[in-house]
């Protein structure tokens, strides 16, 4: 019976940027599933909602159901097993580039008044503030990237080092089990075969493979 993998796609984005991963994760003994949803438009609630009815129904045979988020979709996947009182099945998750402390580039785009915040959608807030620790049982993995390619530094400056639109240090939430840092630019942590061996590793062990300061 293969543990059951959700995979979240980020902030302007559609289900179909994570084929590659989907191939990967397959291919490494996953069931997998994509969640589209439309990342501006639609309430945070109606987006968590659709995504505990979708654990819960894979969960219903005994599966072990996983999610694995890219940038918001990260923070969302968190968002939706942080409210204890909502019984789903076990599993991990694992973030790819996801700003857990909150996004700098999505602050200065926020700053640009009606048409930022337009452009960041329902979750904006989200995507600024984050979390301040991780406290809930589930155990998260954080994978981030470090090759400075993208246009995040020209929204909010990103200090030390980060992948383009998310800075390293705005991926180490407190509580996490595990984090690693791989030579990838915020997209290509979607293409990035390491990145998809570090996310099996971790759905199967709790641990990466690699694990990077």
């Amino acid at each position: 019976m293969p543990d059951q993998v959700i995979l979240l796609h980020g902030l302007w984005m559609r289900g179909f940027a994570l084929a590659m991963l989907d191939k990967r994760l397959i291919g490494a003994g996953f069931e997998v599933h994509r969640f589209d949803y439309l990342s501006v438009a639609a309430s945070q609630e109606h987006i968590l909602d659709q995504m505990h009815a979708q654990m819960r129904e894979l969960g219903e045979q005994g599966h072990t159901v996983h999610l694995v988020g890219h940038s918001l979709g990260g923070l969302l996947a968190m968002r939706a097993c942080s409210d204890i009182a909502v019984p789903l099945p076990p599993g991990r998750i694992v973030c790819l580039g996801s700003p857990l402390l909150g996004s700098s580039a999505a602050r200065g785009l926020a700053a640009w008044g009606h048409a930022g915040e337009a452009l960041l959608g329902h979750n904006r807030d989200l995507l600024q503030r984050g979390f301040e620790r991780w406290d809930a049982e589930r155990d998260v993995g954080v994978i981030a990237g470090r090759l400075p390619l993208g246009l995040g530094n020209l929204l909010g400056h990103l200090d030390g080092a980060h992948d383009g639109t998310v800075a390293v240090a705005e991926t180490r939430l407190p509580g996490i089990a595990d984090h690693c840092v791989i030579e990838s630019n915020h997209m290509g942590l979607l293409f990035s075969a390491e990145a998809a061996h570090c996310t099996a590793a971790f759905l199967r062990t709790g641990h990466f493979a690699k694990s990077a300061a």
